[in-house]
């Protein structure tokens, strides 16, 4: 009788039943781990890898995992990545970074209740097809051509803009809106609008054609690294322009790349809140990454994953409704400053203008204020 109740025993504990099985959350990330911005992709896996570190171990929860996917900045292959990750048991997608990426994997992520927590996409539309578990970190790309034109016309003076862009999602959404409220304003004529392919080195024939044109302003809506070999060639040609950029080129790597060369181009970007918080994350990225300096991108996806950290251990939950519903309910404060999504699932979040200065991002003018930095 004894041995027949050991046997038993041991069969309940191989096959599990009637035990509690543990409870686990899932994080996928979903950035470009190669091609050309794969410098970007690694800082989001990076930052969420650092906040589940930060934050663990989550109440409620026996592990966290995190499952890193690559988007390649490719609608295709971003689709693929999310469906795997989805087919892992994700609860979670930090990502993409790329509007063009984000936008495809948006479908299989909120067909299967994934709740998808982008750190770099910033196409308006995203957050306009009434999609519940879908959030955004940074600010529109409304916003940003809206704080880029206020500069130009309030600040600058400006008359005359060119625009380049490579006709991705992000960089012609910037473009088409900073070409409506340049119409809005009256007071800035676009002059000339050119396009470049991503991936591309070589941007002399585009920028020949600009000296000829002299515009005042030359609007660079491109990735890095190609911000940085456009500024550099530009310098080479004499181009006698101011040169503004956004979001996508506010990294370490510009400056780094593009040396002497960036000096004095602008840049919108959101404001960095000076906290302890900010302080303490950075710390901990720059020693268990074994790097000098971070990646702009980084800060969104480590909040993102805070966010959906800190949301499960108070809800308790992996279901996205509920999840979501804790997320939009709740005021969070992040490294990227006060988080509080609107039923959309973005945040009020503003860019300022920064300038590069003794080869460093220098905030210089707040276009809410209209006041220098």
């Amino acid at each position: 009788m004894k041995k027949l109740a050991l046997l038993t025993l041991s069969l309940v504990l191989a096959l599990g039943i009637g035990t509690a099985a543990g409870k686990e959350l899932k994080i996928g990330t979903l950035s470009p781990l190669t091609g050309p911005y794969a410098q970007d992709g690694t800082d989001i896996k990076q930052g969420v890898i650092t906040a589940v570190d930060a934050f663990s171990p989550v109440k409620g929860f026996d592990n966290v995992e995190v499952l890193p996917g690559d988007s390649a900045c490719d609608g295709g292959k971003a689709t693929m990545a999310a469906n795997k990750l989805i087919n892992s048991g994700v609860d979670v997608v930090v990502g993409a970074y790329c509007s063009s990426a984000t936008e495809p994997a948006q479908i299989p992520l909120m067909d299967a209740g994934v709740v998808q927590i982008t750190p770099g996409s910033t196409a308006e539309r995203l957050t306009h097809k009434g999609y519940d578990h879908f959030f955004r970190m940074p600010p529109r790309d409304d916003v940003q051509a809206w704080s880029t034109v206020e500069f130009l016309t309030k600040k600058q003076g400006v008359k005359t803009i060119a625009l380049i862009d490579d006709k991705q999602t992000y960089t012609a959404g910037l473009t088409e809106n900073i070409r409506k409220f340049a119409e809005d304003n009256g007071n800035l004529e676009i002059v000339a609008h050119e396009h470049i392919t991503p991936g591309d080195s070589d941007f002399t024939a585009v920028l020949t054609k600009l000296k000829r044109i002299s515009p005042d302003v030359i609007y660079m809506a491109v990735y890095q690294p190609e911000g940085s070999k456009m500024i550099q060639q530009a310098r080479k040609l004499d181009v006698d322009a101011t040169f503004m950029t956004e979001d996508a080129v506010f990294h370490p790597k510009f400056l780094e790349v593009a040396g002497s060369a960036a000096e004095g181009v602008y840049l919108t970007f959101a404001k960095a809140p000076e906290t302890p918080e900010r302080k303490a994350f950075e710390e901990m990225y720059k020693k268990k990454w074994n790097v000098d300096s971070i990646g702009s991108y980084a800060y969104y996806a480590y909040d993102a994953a805070m966010v959906a950290l800190k949301a499960a251990e108070k809800c308790g939950c992996t279901d996205a409704e509920t999840l979501s519903k804790t997320i939009r309910g709740t005021t969070w404060e992040g490294v990227s400053g006060e988080i509080k999504f609107d039923e959309k699932g973005d945040r009020e979040l503003a860019h300022i203008i920064w300038v590069v200065k003794d080869n460093q991002f220098v905030p210089y003018w707040d276009p809410i204020t209209g006041k220098d930095l």
